[in-house]
């Protein structure tokens, strides 16, 4: 197990996957604070589309 550990650490592939991990984290974290800041809006723009295909089926 630790010379898979050792292995990993030492390859580029390994960094490799690390860094798009890291990105991935950082999109991740963006996303959540976007949601976040724009909550009432986005409850806002559901609200209206559902009020509207429900109106559009009566």
């Amino acid at each position: 197990m630790m010379k898979k550990m050792k292995a990993l650490l030492t390859e580029e592939q390994g960094q490799g996957m690390t860094e798009y991990g890291l990105v991935l984290g950082v999109i991740a974290i963006g996303v959540v604070g976007v949601l976040i800041t724009f909550r009432g809006k986005i409850e806002e723009l559901f609200t209206k589309a559902t009020t509207a295909v429900t109106n559009a089926g009566n």
